[in-house]
């Protein structure tokens, strides 16, 4: 994943400054003030000749003059807010379409043009805030999209789809979120990706170019709410919160109102279970219950297993019957051939009765 640095950015502006300060030195008004009141003593403001700081531009340095009384150092501006901008691009070709995220058979597709800023917290010290912004163009804007909103709200269908063709091409505002930090605890308050189930809709955090039928059909992507994560000690991690339901972008569906959260523990140094649970009224997808099960065993550095079950049961009538219900199996072997090399495979089953 690319970063993007200001300090590049920032180089003319702190030229500009040291010109600027420098023709301050020479202003008619600060040489009458000397004139009158210093009698031909020392100046008030004497220029230094120096070599400025390096911008974060490798070996480039810039030569200036500056004030005695004056310092202004550009380049920490955004180093101490901590602010992080940084994006990817994904793109693929498929020759079949599953009906999941792989949309547009035979032809090359940009799935996602990322981009994301982010103040990160930090607790240790005491309250701290932050915060993360995405924006997202390409064939997967209508999975990350807060389809589960009514029409025309935050970016579901209104007016976000274009493109080549005009089939498939949009932009999604995934997330949009505050975080405050303490110590040990952290809150979301906002619009926020899911705590469900192993893959995820950021494509760089996944191993596999295509995605899970239980991924796509038995979890949510999105949600709006508040979630807090507490740290009770480094094997355990407790989440729980309250959502306007499943998919949801600042809009409630339904009168959606929901349960998220569960459990991260650490059974020993190689294996880890996670738990994640919603329930009650989940919007689009009427009223019930689901989960997601992880389980993920480094049985070597190099080899890793991981096993996922999920179940949804609601009284939505999604697949033309009177309720939804679905189960899914999935099971992943991931082997690192160096650092930046892997290989894998995943196996899954999957059912839905209506």
């Amino acid at each position: 994943m690319s970063k993007l640095s200001f300090r590049g950015w920032l180089l003319s502006a702190a030229a500009v400054v040291s010109a600027a300060t420098s023709a301050s030195a020479q202003s008619p008004y600060i040489e009458r003030a000397e004139a009158i009141f210093n009698d031909g003593a020392t100046p008030f403001i004497q220029p230094i000749d120096h070599e400025s700081i390096d911008f974060g531009t490798e070996n480039l340095i810039i030569r200036g003059q500056d004030e005695e009384d004056f310092s202004l150092d550009l380049s920490d501006l955004f180093e101490d807010s901590c602010l992080d901008i940084g994006g990817w691009v994904q793109a693929g070709y498929t020759s079949r379409s599953t009906g999941l995220f792989n949309t547009r058979p035979n032809r090359v597709e940009f799935h996602q043009v990322w981009m994301y800023a982010e103040i990160a917290t930090d607790g240790s010290e005491g309250l701290d805030i932050g915060g993360r912004v995405d924006f997202m163009y390409g064939t997967d804007a209508g999975n990350t999209q807060a389809f589960g909103n009514n029409p025309g709200r935050w970016d579901f269908q209104n007016g976000f789809d274009n493109g080549p063709d005009a089939s498939g091409y949009g932009f999604a505002i995934p997330q949009a979120y505050a975080e405050l930090a303490y110590h040990d605890l952290t809150v979301k308050i906002g619009h926020f990706y899911t705590l469900l189930g192993y893959e995820v809709v950021t494509a760089p955090d996944n191993f596999f170019y295509s995605h899970a039928f239980t991924m796509n059909n038995s979890e949510a992507f999105t949600h709006t709410g508040a979630l807090a994560s507490y740290a009770v000690n480094d094997d355990i991690t407790l989440h729980g919160g309250w959502t306007l339901g499943w998919d949801t972008g600042f809009d409630q569906l339904n009168k959606g109102s929901s349960f998220l959260g569960g459990a991260s523990v650490a059974m020993t140094d190689d294996f880890t279970v996670t738990y994640i649970l919603t329930a009650g009224k989940l919007g689009w997808l009427g009223e019930g219950y689901s989960h997601s099960v992880v389980g993920d065993w480094s049985i070597t550095e190099d080899l890793n297993y991981v096993v996922q079950s999920d179940l949804v049961t609601t009284n939505a009538a999604v697949f033309g019957g009177t309720t939804y219900h679905t189960v899914g199996l999935n099971q992943y072997l991931l082997y690192s051939l160096t650092d930046e090399v892997g290989v894998g495979a995943r196996g899954e089953w999957w059912k839905a009765n209506g």
